[in-house]
């Protein structure tokens, strides 16, 4: 059974905007928090919700785009941290 790491070269880009977008709303949502807003866990709720379905649609399609989504979630972290600085 030959494995093709095509899902993967999708899921990786898919991953980094999302890992991005997800550690770079993060203060957002600490601050909201921390004001008290309820609002916050219903946004806290959603990221990760979002990153959940993401993961598990990359799981259904093998490991190749699991691992791609994975490794795409973590660059996008590491730019989103970078930006914080």
């Amino acid at each position: 059974m030959a494995t093709t790491f095509a899902p993967a070269l999708v899921a990786a880009p898919a991953g980094l905007a999302l890992g991005w977008f997800h550690f770079a709303t993060l203060a957002r949502v600490s601050e909201l928090l921390v004001a008290g807003r309820l609002v916050g866990i219903g946004l806290q709720l959603a990221r990760f919700a979002l990153l959940t379905a993401f993961l598990w649609l990359c799981a259904r399609q093998g490991w190749p785009a699991l691992a791609g989504g994975g490794a795409g979630i973590m660059a996008g972290r590491a730019l989103a941290l970078r930006r914080a600085r």
